[in-house]
């Protein structure tokens, strides 16, 4: 006896999976960050016509205390199966635990940066300048304020990511993506040195710079999601 129709279709959509990505940006950037732009515009044409990703962005305060409650609500409502952090946003992806992190420019060090260079916020006009300096462009975008007090702030979002690394204990997936011509490996903000020895040697090069350029989204970084997510996708 054939299945009736309606039994068909019930079956098909039940076979239809459905994963959720949260992607948290990096400094300045927001709900319209050029990165996860590329991934939703593209990410469809790697998948079986089956399964779909969705990858969210949303733009969070630079304040990290304020953020990390952010973070954290946005993880217990979405229920990602990954996490991808951008550049500074990279501390606040791995401080979320228990879920797998893939990591871009990751500036593991920027905080170090922060705390020693923030006693300059307390000169009167600094934080103004710093301000206008990193006015971040127009559109859903993080609006940047140096002040002493939350520079000192970024130590303790340090400590936090670090505590959930390979190299504290922590049974998460990490792998990371460093470009060769990155301009802030060269002070230390972003160092594959400091990666390695909190996450080991899960990470890769690509030959381009800190905001790792579109094609290196669609041939690295969106396949390396779905190994995670152990989607076979599309031969590209």
């Amino acid at each position: 006896m054939k299945p009736v129709k309606g039994t068909i279709n019930f079956i098909e959509n039940n076979m239809k999976s459905n994963y959720t990505v949260l992607y948290v940006h990096g400094m300045g950037g927001g709900g319209d960050s050029r990165i996860p732009s590329i991934l939703n515009e593209h990410i469809s044409s790697f998948l079986p016509e089956n399964i779909s990703v969705r990858i969210v962005v949303r733009t969070y305060s630079f304040d990290p205390e304020i953020s990390r409650g952010q973070l954290a609500d946005w993880r217990d409502e979405l229920q990602p199966e990954l996490i991808i952090g951008e550049s500074l946003g990279s501390l606040g992806a791995i401080a979320l635990k228990g879920v797998p992190h893939l990591l871009v420019s990751p500036s593991l060090n920027a905080p170090l940066y922060f705390c020693d260079l923030a006693w300059l916020a307390l000169i009167p006009g600094v934080t103004p300048l710093l301000d206008r300096i990193y006015h971040p462009r127009e559109g859903d975008r993080q609006p940047l304020h140096f002040t002493y007090r939350t520079l000192r702030k970024y130590k303790e979002l340090r400590r936090r990511a670090l505590a959930n690394a390979a190299a504290a204990g922590s049974t998460d997936h990490f792998h990371a993506f460093f470009g060769r011509h990155d301009h802030y490996r060269r002070s230390g903000i972003v160092s594959v040195r400091t990666w390695k020895k909190y996450f080991g040697e899960s990470f890769t090069f690509y030959d381009g710079t800190h905001f790792m350029e579109e094609e290196y989204v669609l041939s690295l970084l969106i396949p390396e999601i779905l190994n995670v997510l152990e989607i076979n996708g599309k031969n590209k």
